[in-house]
């Protein structure tokens, strides 16, 4: 949920039946059984992207059947039937259809069978791109900036100082100690590429999280785990993603603090490694979830 949440969509009884009721159309007859346009399925609650045309194929079920959604956008969870999945758009909870497994119509074995009435259609012409930032600490910035320009869906990183005192601090300042500041990187994102529960598991994945006040042989409150939330849907996701590690049995140290202000550093902190030729030295990938 953003900080000023838009209101939802307007729906149509017929379609509050499919997403709010869970309610099934006819077979055969949504405006996007037979529909194979290139662009984008969004859903018709909340408008958040679902579905690429590039994933849609005929199984001949009578529904929409897509074999892969976009990245963080639906959640699977047991229908009320006890025997199905259900799909619901995980930014409003709308019901989307069910999916299934293993019946081999596709090479990636799945089978999103969703209501038309659920989702409106994006052409790829009106298609523009979005675009949304996150923030996170976890040591040394030229690290963290090394996995996260090479994640699918990032446009954009830029490094520099966040969660302190002093107004537009130096490096020199910030590994002081005294500022309060943490080398923190801002990612610029497409959602609809990428979700931010994707970016963060990807934060908890290239670095110890229970390491307090530095990482690797870099100590010091500058160099500590932190994500700075945009908004109360981000903070949500953050603590989610913690109490799962929990559940695993990591530690966890990391932060979660409201984004205030961001300060660039200077131009030769940018894009480091790849300037210069070298790899993170207290940075490693490793799978987590």
């Amino acid at each position: 949920m953003e900080t000023n949440p838009k209101p939802y969509n307007s729906l149509t009884k017929e379609e509050a039946y499919i997403l709010k009721h869970k309610g099934t159309e006819r077979p055969y007859t949504g405006k996007y059984y037979d529909f194979y346009e290139t662009g984008t399925y969004t859903c018709k609650q909340c408008n958040t992207p679902l579905y690429s045309s590039a994933a849609k194929f005929d199984s001949g079920c009578g529904w929409p059947s897509f074999d892969d959604e976009i990245a963080g956008a639906v959640t699977r969870q047991t229908d009320a039937d006890g025997r199905r999945t259900e799909i619901i758009c995980t930014h409003c909870g709308g019901h989307l259809g069910h999916v299934f497994m293993g019946e081999g119509f596709t090479e990636k074995n799945t089978r999103h069978c969703v209501n038309s009435l659920s989702m409106n259609f994006i052409p790829e012409e009106k298609t523009t791109a979005t675009k949304e930032v996150a923030y996170f600490a976890s040591g040394c910035f030229w690290g963290v900036e090394y996995h996260f320009s090479k994640a699918k869906g990032v446009l954009a990183t830029t490094v520099g100082y966040s969660g302190g005192r002093l107004k537009n601090p130096t490096y020199k300042e910030v590994c002081s100690g005294l500022t309060g500041h943490a080398e923190t990187i801002e990612v610029e994102y497409d959602p609809s590429v990428v979700s931010y529960e994707t970016l963060t598991k990807l934060f908890f994945e290239t670095h110890d999280q229970g390491q307090v006040n530095g990482q690797g042989p870099d100590t010091g409150t500058q160099y500590r785990s932190e994500i700075f939330y945009v908004n109360e849907e981000q903070k949500r996701v953050a603590e989610q993603i913690i109490a799962d590690l929990e559940a695993r049995n990591y530690a966890v140290a990391t932060n979660l603090t409201p984004f205030d202000k961001f300060y660039v550093a200077e131009n030769y902190h940018q894009d480091y490694y790849q300037n210069n030729g070298k790899k993170p030295y207290c940075h490693a990938y490793k799978k987590k979830f």
